[in-house]
This record gives structure tokens, sequence and C-alpha cells, in this order.
């Protein structure tokens, strides 16, 4: 092929096009003032000195060493071994409930430091070993703690034990898990279950996590208000020490995302991190080193067994009951007649799934500034008057009545006679109707939460007044309703059955409760004792219709 030959003018082009390129780069390429300059390679070493503040001309650098000690967050970074072993003490206690300073782990053994124990209460009302419960002698005799579960040390047995040899300064085997703890010692039994994972598990904690960090009430009123009190600090991480993921996530998957919802800054760490952890310290005789402890400054432990040996917990057989009774006592729950201390967690979900509802927005306007809507009462504020809804009507009247039957027709277990059912709507949608003849705002939902979403499910409880249905899970959305003067749970059970379970948690959450047997009701202080009768988890429950619609049109007009 033929080629031809390279000509003068094509030299000088070339030459032109490269002193034009260098030419450009040298006027748009310079280096800027503030162009960042990435310094390599990487050194990790805590004891770089603090660079020296650069010219006001001088190019900025970004140092990917590590900060000086005093900048550094405290959760993150190197870790070096503790100099000093502080003491234990507790914060605050309930049985199953205890917030600890300076607690220690060795060998999966909670370790006590302190010079006595005589300030402690029993290791059995703070913990068990974590089993699976059943109500006979021989397992709540197996889930009575030991020392390998918690025992005590002495600042001398503690420093012989943990002290590291060959070293000049005084250094421990002892390594600091920084932040704020909550450490559920509960098997996995109850956790992956909505209502005992969040109506028990997380409400117990948060009572007892808001109450030990709030300012008591000097005069016993009603507080509706954050001015007196201090917000509890960051919880920066769980541990479920006796179950795997699986253990905590629920059929619905509801635990989960409360969970997310509600704490979405919260690590979380299973049985197999807690197992690792242990196993870390597991001392081994050829080689002393491996004597180590773990120290948390600050942790609250949970403990199921060990709740059911205090007395509100025995009486009502709900943990939470004694995490919040306590604090109640204390003077310590904010507005604890309408949960006041709960609406963090609750307002926070409902943001989450975008709640607009009148009753809703108005009450999250409204934040913690809340003294106008109730006058101070002259009755003593007790966990009695509390619950039977004493203090109610200093509670903001509802924008509409908006009436909730939470169905368990399409469910496997534990439903209405068909004929029952199609009663119970058909009394309800007439009551509705009649109401709205007179000009009231009434509605009334026949929900099947199986066929919406999470988040239409918590739009739906923000959005009720009153909430009725058949025992079971669904209930549960009870504590994202709005507390007004006319909250109200109405549970059905099966004739002569009764369980505690939505009885404590509406009226802890500041609501009225109702039971129905058919055709009759009860409340407190009148409620029955706990009962299973043949019938109670099946499908033939029967319900008066008529008899609900009245109870509902009875406690709107005030005359329940």
């Amino acid at each position: 092929m033929y080629a031809r030959p390279i000509t003068r003018r094509d030299v000088f082009l070339v030459l032109f096009g490269a002193c034009s390129m260098y030419i450009w780069s040298f006027i748009f390429n310079r280096p800027r003032e503030h162009s960042v300059l990435l310094s390599t390679p990487i050194d990790l070493n805590i004891n770089e000195p603090e660079p020296n503040v650069s010219t006001p001309n001088a190019p900025t650098t970004v140092s990917t060493t590590a900060p000086p000690e005093r900048d550094r967050d405290p959760l993150i970074g190197p870790s070096d071994p503790m100099t000093s072993l502080p003491h234990t003490s507790i914060l605050a206690h309930a049985p199953g409930w205890t917030l600890f300073k300076n607690l220690y782990m060795a060998n999966g053994t909670l370790l006590i430091v302190s010079p006595s124990n005589d300030s402690f209460p029993p290791i059995r009302m703070m913990t068990s070993p974590g089993y699976p419960a059943e109500a006979t002698p021989e397992d709540m005799a197996l889930r009575e703690p030991k020392a390998e579960h918690m025992d005590f040390l002495t600042p001398e047995q503690a420093e012989k034990r943990w002290k590291a040899s060959g070293t000049e300064s005084t250094t421990y085997r002892v390594w600091s898990v920084k932040g704020n703890t909550i450490l559920f010692n509960d098997p996995r039994q109850f956790l992956r279950h909505y209502y005992h994972f969040v109506a028990e598990l997380i409400l117990g904690t948060w009572a007892f996590w808001h109450g030990a960090f709030t300012k008591p009430s000097s005069d016993n009123s009603l507080s509706l208000s954050y001015s007196n009190a201090s917000y509890p600090p960051p919880i920066h991480r769980v541990i479920f020490a006796h179950s795997d993921s699986d253990g905590w996530h629920d059929n619905p998957a509801f635990d989960a995302y409360f969970f997310r919802a509600a704490l979405p800054y919260v690590t979380v760490e299973e049985q197999r991190a807690w197992e690792d952890r242990i196993v870390t310290t597991v001392p081994r005789s050829s080689d002393l080193a491996t004597n180590r402890a773990w120290h948390f400054p600050l942790v609250l432990l949970t403990d199921r067994s060990a709740s059911f040996r205090g007395p509100i917990c025995g009486r009502t057989q709900r943990t939470a009951a004694e995490a919040w009774e306590y604090m109640l006592t204390k003077n310590q729950l904010i507005g604890v007649h309408a949960a006041r201390w709960w609406d963090p967690l609750r307002e926070t979900v409902w943001r989450f799934a975008g709640v607009n509802t009148p009753d809703a927005v108005n009450w999250m306007k409204q934040s913690f500034n809340r003294e106008g809507l109730a006058t101070k009462s002259d009755k003593e504020v007790t966990p009695s008057l509390v619950r039977e809804g004493a203090f109610q009507e200093l509670l903001p009247v509802p924008q509409k009545i908006v009436i909730t039957y939470i169905s368990r027709q399409l469910g496997p277990r534990r439903k209405l006679l068909d004929d029952a059912h199609d009663d119970l709507l058909l009394a309800i949608s007439e009551l509705v109707t009649r109401r709205k003849v007179k000009g009231e705002e009434w509605e009334f939902r026949h929900v099947n939460a199986q066929r919406l979403s999470k988040d239409e499910q918590i739009r739906m409880a923000a959005d009720s007044t009153i909430m009725l249905g058949v025992h079971g899970n669904g209930l549960t959305h009870l504590v994202f309703m709005p507390p007004t003067r006319f909250s109200t749970v109405i549970e059905i059970f099966y004739p002569k059955g009764f369980a505690h379970d939505y009885e404590w948690t509406a009226t802890a959450m500041g609501m009225k409760y109702f039971g129905v047997w058919n055709d009759t009701h009860f409340t407190l202080p009148n409620e029955p004792t706990v009962n299973y009768p043949p019938g109670f988890q099946e499908n033939s429950i029967p319900v008066h219709g008529p008899s609900v619609a009245k109870l509902i049109e009875d406690r709107v007009d005030g005359r329940i």
C-alpha cells in the first residue's frame, strides 16, 4: 500500500498541537489553594502529634492518621487495656431490671466488683441462667442462678485476677465496651412474639431506662413536660445473650420493623457475638494473659425469670409491670397517666410510618410542652389510680371517634363464630350511622391486618379512638394509639377466659380497658383471675354485637 511522505506542514502541526496542550494544561490544571492532598500511607499511630496549623495560602492537607486523643470519638478507634477497675454500683433496680455502672463479664459470668455485697439485691432478683420457662417446680429450680451466672469480686480479687504482669505502669487485662448497653438475658421463647417483644420487653426497657434518668417530680403532679427532667442518654447497643437473629424476628416481621423504626441508631449483638466475647475471656492455665474481662460502663440487665420473682409481675404476669411500677412510685415517669414517657418511641414510629392523622399530628405538634392539657390533680398519683383511668379526663377530647375492629377471621385460630362476627359488624355499623345522623364525626373500620402493610397498620392505630378485637397479637398496636379522653381497648374472650396481656398494657398506656364475655363486660378494679378454659384458643368464640355497641356508646357518652 502506498504511504504519503511526511511533509514540513505535518511536523509543524504536531509541534503546534503539543505546545498548545502544554500551555492549556498549565493554565487550567494548576493546584488551587483549596485542593485536598491525601497523605499516604495510612498510619494509625495513636501517639501521632497534632499537625501544625498551615499558613493561610498553603494547600489544605487531610491526614489519615488518627486524631489526637482529646478529639477522638470515645466509641470508635483503638482501645487500650484499662488502667483502673472502677467499682460496680447500681443506679436503679426492680426485680428483673437492674441498671449497673461498671459491670464486668468474664467466662460468661457477670461480675460485680465491690468491697461488699451488702448494698446489692439478691442475685436471683437480678439474673438467671436465661433458660426457657416452664411452670413446673423442677423448671423453676433449674432457672435459679448460680455463681457461674453472676458473682462478686472484691477489688483485691479483681486486681489479682486481671492485673497485667511485667509492666511498670498499672494496667489490667480488661477492655471496656464503650457506650451504653441493654443486655437482654431473656430466652428466645418469648422474643419471637410481637406482643412480648414490643409491648413487654421494649416497653419495660424504655420505662426503666427513661425513668432512671428522669428527675423525680417533687409535687407528685401529672407533669406533661420535660422541663424538670433530664432526657435519657442514648442506647448504643442491645445484646441478645440467648437468641440468634431468627429468635427475635417474629413471623409477621413486626419486631424488626418496630425496632429499626424506633431505635434506628442502635447496634444489635446476638448470641453468637456474646459467645465470641465469652470465648476471649476463657482462662487457660498455660497462658495467664488469657484471663481477660469485658467492662460495661453503663448497662441495663433485663431478665424475665428474675422479674417473675417480683410481687408485681407475679400478680400480673407482665415483666414490664415491675419496671413501670417501680418508676411510677419514684415519681420518675413523665405524664404517666398518658404514657408521656413512651412518646419518644411512639412518635418516632409514627413519623417512620408516615402518620398524618389529625389527633396524632396535633399530639406531635405539642411536643413535650403540654402543661396546658392538664391541671394539677388533687389525687395522689398511684399505680392503681392510673390503671383504673382516674386521670383520663385530663386528656384532650379526640377530634373524631374512630372505632377499629381488628378481625382474626382470616387467621388459623381464636376466631369468632361466623354469625357472631356478622352480628358484631352490623351492630357497630348501625351505631356509627346513628351518630353520624346526629352530625357527629364517627367512623368504623373493619381491619384484616394481613391485608395491610406495616406502615398502613401503624397509621390505622394512630387514627384509632377505640380498638377492639379477640385476644391476640393485633391488639399490640394499641401502643401506637394517641392518648385521648376516650382512648379505649375492648378485648373479646371466650367466656370465663382472661389474660393480663392487653389489660395491663392498655391501662399502663393511660387508656380505658374492657374485657368482654359474650354479652357481659368487666373492667378494673374488678378484673377476673387469669384463666384459659377449653375453647380459649379455638374458633367458636361467641360475642353479642349489640352489647358491644352499647358498651362503646356508653363509654363515649361518659356513662362508664
